[in-house]
């Protein structure tokens, strides 16, 4: 007598199937798109400068951290709601107005003093301009060439895309992209070290292995990078192999850190504007009062929101007043939780803090 098993399972036919988490696959197929453009930009891998091979190393291990750390981040109830109404509200008509707002001309620190604001667009831009240069550079999607008759030739993607004068304007300015990009670096990272040295609330508040060696770091980069420049042109070269695999070693072990310290906040800031949209769009819908004083303070979706992710985590905040402490405004909510210790009705006092509005 013969029996037969049947398996009901089905045979796993998604590509997420093939990898064992989504951060796997994420990494893998940026990867792998990665190899793609630098198949495509190198003419089939026949123009790769390996002096930069250990700059694409560390920025293939800075991919795996970040979106290790990303992911960690964004698989957490909040991030998951502002994440998926962010992408719903991202063709708003004042998306482009805010994404100026937060990621190119920091209106949001400018509030803060026009010292902090000036220190941020430094070493914002400084950054960005150096990613933007380096990068493209790295993975030979961007190279240059030069023939005799004294003429550049910029490449891109192995097509020859522009012809420049070597003595002119446009050659001079990308040759020295990484030099501008490291004295805007410069400038305002001692702007910060300044401020928080003199300061004497952010000598209390920061730590050197978080606040300070971000700093250091793009510090060192930056010094590095310009005495190369300078034992090229002044020392005709004198040291310079040694300097470069500082300078190297500096940045590779820089892009590895970025993911996991206080520099995160840079690619992870064009999140701000999906919060944003999030807060705008619900905001001018339906407005919710404060249990307590009756002052309008957020929207009703996004105390909704708290309530139900504070319920995924299994924290409850119903007082026996009859209303969740989300419900309650900022300054109502510190009283509330006053009177709990003190046994008088501090929340029910019209008056509120002076400061509330503080900026800062």
């Amino acid at each position: 007598m013969e029996s037969t098993i049947s398996t009901t399972k089905k045979e796993g036919r998604s590509i997420s199937d093939a990898f064992a988490s989504h951060f796997a696959k994420s990494v893998f197929l940026t990867i792998a798109g990665i190899a793609v453009l630098v198949f495509i930009g190198t003419r089939m891998f026949t123009h790769i400068d390996l002096n930069l091979y250990g700059y694409m190393v560390g920025t293939i291990v800075f991919i795996g951290g970040f979106f290790y750390r990303f992911i960690a981040w964004g698989e957490r109830p909040p991030t998951k709601i502002i994440i998926k109404k962010g992408l719903k509200l991202l063709f708003r008509k004042s998306t482009a107005k805010t994404a100026v707002s937060h990621l190119a001309i920091y209106d949001f620190i400018r509030n803060r003093g026009v010292y902090r604001w000036v220190q941020h667009i430094l070493i914002g831009w400084g950054c960005v301009l150096a990613c933007l240069v380096t990068f493209p550079l790295v993975f030979s999607w961007m190279y240059f060439t030069m023939e005799n008759n004294g003429y550049y030739t910029i490449v891109l993607f192995g097509m020859n895309v522009l012809k420049v004068p070597a003595e002119g304007i446009i050659a001079f300015f990308s040759y020295n992209a990484l030099n501008i990009a490291a004295v805007m670096v410069i400038s305002g990272v001692c702007m910060a070290l300044y401020r928080r040295l003199r300061n004497m609330q952010a000598r209390a508040e920061q730590k050197f292995m978080y606040d300070f060696l971000p700093l250091y770091l793009l510090l060192f980069i930056s010094i590095t990078g310009l005495l190369l420049t300078f034992q090229n042109i002044v020392l005709h070269g004198w040291m310079q192999p040694q300097m470069s695999l500082i300078h190297q070693f500096s940045v590779i072990v820089t892009l590895i850190y970025l993911p996991f310290g206080k520099l995160a906040h840079i690619p992870f800031r064009p999140m701000s504007v999906f919060a944003r949209n999030y807060r705008e769009h619900y905001g001018e819908q339906h407005m919710k009062e404060c249990k307590v004083c009756g002052d309008k303070f957020v929207s009703v979706e996004q105390s909704n929101d708290v309530i139900q992710v504070l319920g995924v985590n299994d924290i409850e905040f119903n007082m026996q007043d009859g209303f969740n402490l989300a419900e309650l405004c900022l300054p109502c909510r510190r009283k509330y939780r006053i009177s709990r210790f003190s046994g008088f009705a501090t929340h029910q006092v019209k008056v509120k803090e002076a400061n509330q509005n503080a900026k800062g």
